[in-house]
């Protein structure tokens, strides 16, 4: 049975993320993913400045004039979140641990897609695929996708996104849009990212915490990787120490950067305790410009 916490804490997203599609996101939503091509509709009557190119001959034929075949967008897409659920997802120095964050990104695109018709799939990996929810376009699914988010209990800590591209390679046929949610602390998968980039729309939403940027000075601290069950001691309270730290961080967090423009992997990165709407809002204004 699901605790009454959990489900308090998916209605407080939904009511607060719905509001955020309403007004602000489902339109950059619609502008952005505007389906995967044209279909056929009817033929009528040919117009001075119709393209010649779209006569339909045999329809021209059996009539006394010509006539012109109608296109009309194929709207519907199926969207697939892959959500990082390992143990790097309990953490957070502020009000909110990245999980409960990554859940409310993944409410609004949710929300956002199925107020524009479209199907939304769930994928959660850890070090192996935890669970699947095959792609449908409800409220309630929606609600099922959140949920799954915040309760479901990883067996395995670790990370494998390669894993994850893997299993979407598997199970979705046609090209569809992918969003990779995840603090991305892992490596050995751009060869998967780069085959799941070529087929589908794939965009990376990264979230990061405030001190895998810069440690606190709060003394010295006992570090425990629960991805690799290690521990180890930083002294915060040396600045050369904060310093070297930092460094390396950004370090890492440049090559990151890096591999993304030459990959020509989209990346949204998105910082724990401030502010995740404009730059969720700018990304997808200035993708609709491109």
């Amino acid at each position: 049975m699901i605790p009454k916490e959990i489900l308090k804490k998916v209605k407080n997203i939904e009511i607060r993320t719905k509001g955020l599609v309403n007004e602000l996101f489902g339109g950059e939503y619609h502008s952005v993913f505007k389906g995967q091509g044209m279909t056929f509709s009817e033929v009528r009557e040919y117009s001075p400045g119709d393209d010649i190119r779209l006569i339909d001959w045999n329809v021209t034929a059996r009539n006394s004039g010509p006539f012109v075949k109608i296109f009309e967008e194929e709207r519907e897409l199926t969207v697939y979140l892959i959500v990082d659920i390992s143990a790097s997802g309990d953490f957070g120095t502020i009000n909110q641990l990245k999980s409960e964050i990554i859940a409310e990104i993944a409410a609004i695109i949710s929300f956002s897609a199925i107020k524009n018709k479209d199907k939304v799939g769930l994928i959660l990996f850890s070090g192996d695929i935890e669970k699947y929810i095959p792609p449908k376009k409800d409220k309630s699914h929606v609600l099922r996708v959140i949920r799954e988010i915040l309760y479901y209990k990883p067996a395995n800590k670790k990370t494998n996104i390669s894993s994850a591209l893997d299993f979407l390679m598997r199970v979705s046929n046609r090209k569809s849009v992918i969003f990779l949610i995840s603090d991305f602390l892992d490596d050995k998968y751009w060869k998967s990212l780069r085959l799941v980039n070529r087929k589908h729309d794939l965009i990376g939403i990264k979230v990061k915490d405030p001190a895998e940027k810069k440690f606190p000075n709060i003394g010295l601290i006992n570090i425990y990787n629960e991805e690799n069950n290690e521990e180890f001691w930083i002294n915060s309270n040396s600045s050369k120490e904060r310093e070297r730290l930092a460094l390396e961080l950004k370090k890492e967090s440049d090559l990151f950067i890096s591999k993304c423009k030459k990959n020509k992997f989209d990346l949204i990165e998105l910082d724990a305790g401030k502010d995740y709407i404009n730059p969720l809002i700018s990304y997808f204004r200035n993708r609709d410009k491109k």
